[in-house]
C-alpha cells in the first residue's frame, strides 16, 4: 500500500474546519481515536513548527491492547508542520517512535480542504507505515479521527 486515502464531507465551512484542525481547543475536541484522549503541549503553526501532544489510552480495551503490546499508556507524539495554507492546506510529518522494534521514521500526511456545494470536503491521504499491519492500523485510526471530527461539527463545536 502506497499510501491511506479518506474522504469525508461536512456541513459546514473549510475556515470551521481549520480552527478544529489547528487550535489547541479543536485538536482536543476530536484528535484523539476512540478510547483515547489527547492534551495539546505546543502548537507552533507555520512550516517547520511543531505539535507536540500526549494520547493516553483511557477505555479499558485501548488499556489492554497497549499493555499486551508492550506499549505504554501515555505517548507522546510529535508532528513537524510542512505546508500551512489556511484555509485550504495542511500537511505535516509525524514521529512514529513508539512501535516495539521498530526504528522511527517520519510519514507525511497531507490535508486538504475543499468547498463543496453541501459544505467542505476533507481529503486526509497519508504515507503507508512500514508494514501493511500498521498502515491498516493507520488508515483505521484516521477514519475514526475523522469520524470524531464529524460529530464535533454535527454538535455544533466551534474552537
Amino acid at each position: 500500500m502506497a499510501s491511506v486515502q479518506i474522504t469525508r464531507t461536512y456541513p459546514t465551512t473549510p475556515e470551521h474546519v481549520w480552527q478544529l484542525w489547528t487550535t489547541p481547543e479543536g485538536i482536543v475536541s476530536w484528535w484523539s481515536p476512540d478510547g483515547f484522549t489527547v492534551e495539546v503541549g505546543k502548537l507552533d503553526l507555520r512550516p517547520g513548527g511543531d505539535l507536540i501532544y500526549t494520547m493516553t489510552a483511557t477505555a479499558p480495551e485501548q488499556i489492554a491492547f497497549m499493555e499486551s503490546h508492550g506499549m505504554p499508556l501515555n505517548t507522546e507524539s510529535r508532528k513537524t508542520f510542512v505546508e500551512v495554507s489556511e484555509p485550504g492546506r495542511l500537511s505535516y510529518t509525524s514521529l512514529a517512535d513508539f512501535i516495539p522494534g521498530v526504528d522511527p521514521y517520519d510519514f507525511l500526511t497531507v490535508v486538504e480542504l475543499q468547498p463543496v456545494e453541501d459544505g467542505v470536503r476533507v481529503t486526509m491521504t497519508a504515507d503507508a507505515m512500514h508494514d501493511e499491519e500498521w498502515t491498516q492500523r493507520l488508515a483505521a485510526g484516521r477514519a475514526n479521527e475523522l469520524d470524531n471530527l464529524g460529530r464535533v461539527i454535527d454538535a455544533g463545536v466551534r474552537a
